[in-house]
């Protein structure tokens, strides 16, 4: 698609996130099946529901458009984060290590949406699309909550990983 509009640049950037959040879905089971931390476990699989939340968001904006194709395009970002991640559970035997390693590889993929999804709820806002632009919002606001939880999450879990 050519971009040569605001709104063809917002589609073409929900599209990224369309499959950026279906990327996330496949891959937060195993990273919790990943976890030793009982805590971590529970908040990859909490980030789960989220993550189908955000995905009814973007459907619900996707249906009020006819001409753009909501799977029409690869993230090639989430795709390559989530590559990373894969390869961490693979190569940390340690769990404590491999907890921090997925703590990290969880932080990529929640500053990567909190980016994304910043930048589209602008977009909506400016085509006047206020109702697209509080949804947004609201999935930016729940991606940032989660990095929090990473954030704290990771003070106990890093101490954990040195001592290994």
């Amino acid at each position: 698609m050519k971009i040569e509009s605001l709104q063809q640049l917002f589609v073409d950037e929900l599209q990224d996130l369309y499959d950026a959040e279906n990327r996330i879905l496949k891959a937060l089971p195993k990273m919790a099946e990943q976890a030793s931390s009982p805590e971590l476990r529970s908040a990859f699989q909490e980030h789960e529901r989220q993550t189908q939340q955000h995905v009814r968001r973007l459907d619900q904006i996707f249906d009020q458009f006819r001409d753009f194709d909501r799977k029409a395009k690869t993230c090639k970002g989430m795709q390559g984060i989530i590559d990373e991640g894969e390869k961490l559970m693979k190569d940390a035997k340690d769990p404590d290590v491999r907890d921090a390693g997925l703590i990290a590889s969880a932080q990529r993929v929640e500053h990567y949406e909190i980016a994304a999804y910043g930048t589209v709820r602008t977009y909506a806002t400016l085509l006047g699309k206020s109702d697209w632009a509080e949804l947004l919002q609201q999935t930016l606001e729940e991606e940032k909550t989660t990095d929090r939880k990473l954030t704290d999450l990771s003070e106990d879990i890093n101490v954990e990983a040195r001592a290994a």
